[in-house]
């Protein structure tokens, strides 16, 4: 008899023990995926304000780099200024004709454009026979 009170103590016990598994896992599978939802959230709501701040400190760093190279091409437009001004005032027709005669005899250029009277240039002085 005692034998079988502790056998129905172990049974009920037992069933005690499986019941409240069950509830457990019933209970806690859905909070667990709750819960898991919740922190994927999280993470994907941190990774887009990192990606947000990324974007703006690009944004940021091209902005600067457009401003710096507005102040670059601003001197570079100065400097082509000035030497036009200073070239322009010893600009003479006489250094015209030697720079064009210098440019004759480095031999770069292989089409030379003769003035005529009209200052058109003769196109097809090569194709035509002289009477």
């Amino acid at each position: 008899m005692i034998q079988e009170k502790s056998n129905t103590k172990k049974t009920v016990l037992s069933t005690i023990v499986v019941v409240l598994v069950i509830a457990f896992v019933l209970w806690g599978i859905p909070n667990y995926a709750v819960y898991s939802k919740e922190l994927n959230g999280k993470a994907q709501l941190k990774q887009a304000e990192w990606s947000r701040q990324i974007a703006i400190q690009e944004a940021k760093a091209e902005k600067e780099a457009a401003l710096l190279k507005k102040d670059a091409d601003i001197i570079r437009a100065e400097g082509v200024a000035e030497s036009n001004r200073i070239i322009s005032k010893s600009l003479t027709e006489e250094y015209i004709k030697w720079k064009w005669v210098e440019g004759l005899h480095d031999g770069s250029s292989e089409v030379i454009y003769v003035p005529t009277e009209a200052n058109m240039p003769i196109l097809e002085a090569g194709s035509r026979v002289l009477n």
